[in-house]
């Protein structure tokens, strides 16, 4: 086996999972996914194309019907796309190694914004690229970009330039300022950007398009630009498995190939759930988007009253990320949690060096309740510590 394959670090999100699955005592909020099942009009819409037989390969781009469907879309948030430039993805795990496998060859720099999900910097590693990353910096909880390090960071020698946004797990938006600053350096040095923008309409700031500041926005078709998505998280389909690709024209034909050698196809049944998912956006979406900022609103006071705790509200995504003082392993204390008070978060550690002290809480609960009782739960945790680690 490979070396980089070998030298890959199991995750850490997981591994703290796996200790307490299969416990009813464990509130769970690990994941970066909603307990509240796919909607019924989505889930109807794959059943009616499954009993139409609908169980066989289908273009390697995705069905001509949903590469529209999110031109349209996408077209309705942003500055027009063609939909000769989408390609549907088998989740978006795949878009963002598609993307990966398309532009790294071994050997190239690659720079990542983080803290980050740890996916991100494994893909370019596992193509053998040297991976740097620059750091997010932490203001009273808020995590910010510090653009004159970015432009430090970023040179002539940098291929790629990856950069989530809304970002997990801080919660982290870039600004229209800084995305402007930010392409324009990248066109300065002939850096490419792939752009993970799947959290862009988890977004809890008024705009005109509901949706997060996107690259899309400021960038030519030509740009050496790559956009992410997922049906995932404003749709509330993670186990569907469905993702897409903005692209620039001269890569779609490529993109094609390794979607071939990678998956051949998205199914169609998902693709048929995807069309009507699209279908009703202004019936889903906004629905999302209203419960998981009524569950941030509900979950960040009650952390930030706790003593010793850092956080701040996060504008996008569904995550409070926060510092608990005293508590400098974040692994040990995620492990912790889940045996001695049945609390089930994610290591900061997990998205990066530097976020270690740190730990990650999914909001997306369908009761907000379950919010309420994990924060007393680490309380009363909390109350039960003997003296915290200076």
């Amino acid at each position: 086996m490979r070396e980089a394959i070998h030298n890959l670090e199991a995750s850490k999100i997981r591994e703290v999972a796996n200790a307490g699955m299969g416990r009813d005592d464990v509130l769970a909020f690990w994941f970066g996914e909603s307990d509240e099942v796919t909607p019924e009009v989505i889930r109807q819409s794959a059943i009616e194309s499954l009993q139409r037989g609908e169980t066989f390969y289908a273009h390697n781009l995705g069905l001509p019907e949903l590469r529209e469907a999110i031109a349209r879309y996408t077209s309705a948030l942003h500055p027009a796309v063609e939909a000769s430039r989408i390609a549907v993805t088998s989740g978006g795990v795949s878009a963002l190694m598609l993307a990966i496998q398309a532009l790294v060859d071994a050997g190239d720099e690659v720079v990542a914004v983080t803290p980050v999900w740890p996916n991100l910097t494994a893909q370019p590693a596992i193509m053998g690229a040297q991976v740097r990353t620059l750091s997010l910096v932490p203001v009273n909880g808020q995590w910010t970009l510090d653009l004159g390090a970015l432009r430090a960071a970023v040179t002539s020698k940098t291929k790629l330039l990856i950069v989530n946004a809304p970002n997990n797990p801080t919660g982290w938006t870039m600004t229209r300022d800084e995305q402007q600053a930010v392409l324009e350096h990248c066109r300065q040095t002939g850096t490419w950007i792939l752009a993970d923008e799947v959290y862009e309409r988890l977004y809890f700031e008024p705009t005109p398009n509901a949706c997060a500041p996107s690259f899309l926005d400021i960038a030519n078709p030509d740009d050496r630009l790559v956009v992410t998505h997922s049906f995932s998280k404003s749709f509330l389909m993670t186990g569907w498995r469905l993702g897409w690709l903005v692209l620039p024209p001269s890569m779609v034909e490529g993109i094609g190939k390794l979607i071939e050698f990678n998956t051949s196809c998205a199914s169609v049944f998902t693709q048929r759930a995807a069309i009507t998912a699209i279908a009703h956006t202004s019936d889903i979406t906004p629905r999302v988007v209203a419960h998981l900022k009524l569950c941030r609103d509900t979950l960040v006071p009650l952390l930030a009253a706790l003593p010793g705790v850092q956080v701040a509200p996060a504008k996008g995504g569904m995550y409070a990320f926060f510092r608990l003082e005293g508590f400098d392993d974040s692994f040990e204390v995620a492990k912790r949690l889940v045996v001695e008070a049945g609390l089930g978060l994610a290591p900061g550690n997990a998205f990066a060096p530097e976020a270690q002290g740190w730990l990650r809480w999914c909001f997306a609960s369908k009761d907000p309740q379950r919010l309420v009782k994990g924060v007393e739960r680490l309380r009363n945790w909390l109350a039960e510590q003997p003296q915290r680690k200076a």
